[in-house]
């Protein structure tokens, strides 16, 4: 340790990337003082933030005990766990221990969206953010996705909707959000928490403080301690008074808010019964905030979804594909299959990558309710392979092209190919947007054939 640390105020931030970039240079326009520290000897942004930060002091490598002990409140990036022992040292020597989303919670002046969830937050977090934008609020979305929460702190904004994970709400003191939700839990990050237990606990720190709480009706793992004292606002299932669902009205499907219908699902551009939930979700959401009913039912019209999530790609010979790269856990995939299957075709779904530590037979209901099979590839294949091989027909891939061509050998007219890997991608790509990329040049390169019927 260099002798620049002469004092304890002075503040550690933990980790270089993008959110830890944010955090540096937000303490920077704050003028208080900081040190840099990262667990990796050449971490990213190291070139840029020594020409941005000239005079701050920078380690790395493990991290050094002492440093954090003269600290007086660190600062943890998201993908650095808080049980890693000079950290955890520090925080049982009485110093504080806090994530990016502890500081912007301390310095946003406008209300709160706060959503989480395992899969679908992107989803609903843009959308709501479409609904604000539609009403003509100023509206500022980002957190976990795209821009980082500390960049996005201004004077005129008049709403944040705020996508959060169970590593950034880990290091959340009381959230206070105008309006919070736990869209849905599947098992993730295994290989993170100790069990599915912390997992859940750090999702429902969302709901610290918050005035309003959506409650997903069909996942109880969602619903908020009885110690919340906060009423509930349900979506999903059939409406009722309360709640926001659906309802059948001459022969067709509504979504509803009580048992107002707001919008026939055949409007929905998105794809999938999943989907319907998401638009539900978001209705609940938006309404809680206080943007206008029929702003969001407009958005809702026109919302298209998100890049690699459920994204139909193109047909060829009759073959309908879809990216769901960024279904990078159980939960998701199991979604997907059970949004695109249907009832006269066969989904043909590419799987496979790191696991994280996933139970992958809880794949099995939804491949044997559906006619499914499995094309695997990447690292944890045969772990997959090795789950469910008793309930549906399983090949394996050498490569993600190769997945491709020997889903369309197999698929029929009017059968799908759906990438839903349930599986992280840095075992074969950069991340889950290189994975989508790839997939998507690949199946636009299939040659046309004829197909049996």
């Amino acid at each position: 340790m260099t002798q620049m640390i002469a004092t304890n105020r002075i503040k550690a931030v933990i980790g270089t990337g993008i959110t830890g970039l944010s955090v540096a240079r937000f303490l920077a326009q704050q003028q208080q003082a900081f040190v840099l520290l990262d667990t990796r000897s050449s971490p990213p942004n190291l070139e840029k933030i020594k020409a941005e930060f000239p005079n701050i002091q920078i380690e790395l490598g493990e991290l050094d005990a002492e440093t954090l002990l003269n600290c007086e409140e660190i600062i943890v990036s998201p993908g650095i766990s808080i049980e890693t022992p000079a950290i955890a040292a520090a925080k049982n020597a009485g110093i504080p221990v806090v994530g990016d989303i502890e500081l912007f919670v301390r310095y946003a002046k406008a209300p709160i969206v706060a959503i989480t969830g395992s899969n679908a937050k992107s989803t609903v977090t843009t959308l709501v953010g479409e609904m604000a934008a539609k009403a003509g609020i100023k509206v500022a979305v980002g957190g976990n996705l795209g821009t980082p929460a500390l960049e996005l702190l201004a004077d005129d904004i008049e709403l944040y909707v705020m996508e959060l994970s169970s590593f950034q709400l880990e290091t959340v003191t009381k959230l206070n959000a105008k309006v919070a939700t736990i869209l849905n839990i599947s098992a993730d990050h295994l290989d993170r928490y100790t069990d599915m237990r912390a997992y859940i606990l750090a999702k429902l720190r969302v709901y610290f403080g918050a005035a309003h709480i959506v409650v997903n009706r069909n996942d109880v793992l969602t619903h908020p301690p009885l110690a919340a004292n906060v009423k509930p606002i349900y979506f999903g299932g059939k409406a009722d008074f309360g709640s926001f669902g659906i309802i059948d009205n001459d022969g067709e499907t509504f979504l509803a808010k009580n048992l107002k219908p707001l919008l026939s699902t055949r409007e929905l551009k998105i794809s999938g019964k999943h989907n319907v939930d998401n638009a539900l979700a978001a209705l609940a959401l938006g309404d809680a905030a206080g943007i206008p009913i029929n702003a969001m039912v407009e958005t809702l019209k026109e919302f298209r979804g998100l890049h690699h999530r459920c994204e139909f790609v193109t047909t060829k010979s009759g073959v309908d594909f879809y990216n769901d790269s960024k279904g990078t856990n159980i939960g998701a995939t199991v979604a997907a299959i059970a949004g695109l299957s249907r009832a006269s075709s066969q989904l043909i779904v590419i799987a496979g990558g790191e696991g994280k530590g996933q139970d992958f037979s809880e794949l099995k209901p939804v491949l044997a309710k559906n006619t499914c099979r499995l094309v695997l590839i990447g690292r944890d294949a045969p772990v997959i392979a090795t789950a469910v091989k008793d309930v549906v027909p399983i090949e394996f891939a050498d490569s993600l092209l190769d997945a491709i061509n020997k889903s369309f050998s197999q698929a029929n007219l009017g059968d799908a190919v759906l990438l839903s890997p349930a599986c992280a991608s840095f075992d074969m790509f950069k991340n889950y947007e290189d994975r989508g990329e790839q997939f998507c040049a690949g199946v636009l390169a299939l040659q046309e054939k004829e197909i049996a019927k």
